[in-house]
């Protein structure tokens, strides 16, 4: 199987092609962008696939991180991965960003991993992963006390931008960070989606926290017939 992935949930706009056969990553890019994942990403496809020496009706499925992360990224992402799949008449999965940020950690390390990601506003996106592939406790939203409360009684080690904070708050966790990256290997991402079920696993956003633009109410401007 030949899988796409894709990931805008954070600064990097990164895809990659997978082959599920050999295991190995054909080609990818993750350039860090900051803003602009709709005018960048269908480049880097485009790149992605012509360095895999593939062509894209070649492509079997369509994996794309769901969240959290950027509210703005993920919805071009999801959307992007929709409508290719569509126009490809083949499936799309939907992976989320903790997920695959934890769970291959935690396999390569033998022993469990939490993934955090600093949310802003004094919150946390943590999620805890085993060494076998189970999810120990899923994604949510929690203050910074929670979380370092969930790693310390969990014995976990700990990874993504979040892990300092958990560590200036218990300084006996400092001994169990793993790294700070802010976004999963875009590799991992296509790894996972390859070996998921479609119907169990939609192309949706995934939000811990409700988006902070919010419609106006009250307010409309004047309409002439």
């Amino acid at each position: 199987m030949l899988t796409l992935a894709i990931d805008c949930s954070a600064v990097l706009c990164a895809a990659a092609v997978h082959e599920s056969g050999d295991d190995r990553v054909l080609a990818d890019q993750s350039p860090a962008i900051g803003r602009g994942h709709a005018e960048r990403l269908p480049d880097v496809v485009d790149t992605v696939i012509r360095n895999s020496g593939l062509q894209l009706p070649e492509i079997d499925r369509i994996g794309v991180t769901i969240g959290p992360g950027s509210f703005a990224g993920i919805r071009v992402g999801v959307a992007f991965a929709r409508g290719l799949a569509l126009a490809l008449g083949i499936r799309a999965v939907g992976i989320g960003s903790l997920d695959a940020l934890a769970l291959p950690a935690a396999r390569r390390r033998g022993r469990a991993v939490m993934a955090v990601l600093d949310a802003r506003r004094d919150r946390l996106w943590a999620l805890v992963a085993s060494a076998d592939g189970h999810i120990l406790h899923p994604g949510a939203e929690l203050t910074p006390e929670a979380a370092a409360d969930l790693a310390a009684h969990t014995g976990c080690d700990i990874m993504g931008s979040g892990s300092a904070i958990l560590a200036a708050i218990r300084p006996e966790l400092g001994s169990s960070l793993a790294g700070d990256a802010v976004a999963p290997e875009i590799g991992d991402v296509a790894r996972l989606a390859a070996g998921l079920d479609p119907d169990n696993s939609p192309p949706e956003p995934l939000y811990l926290r409700e988006a902070d633009a919010k419609p106006q109410s009250g307010f409309a401007l004047p309409h002439e017939a």
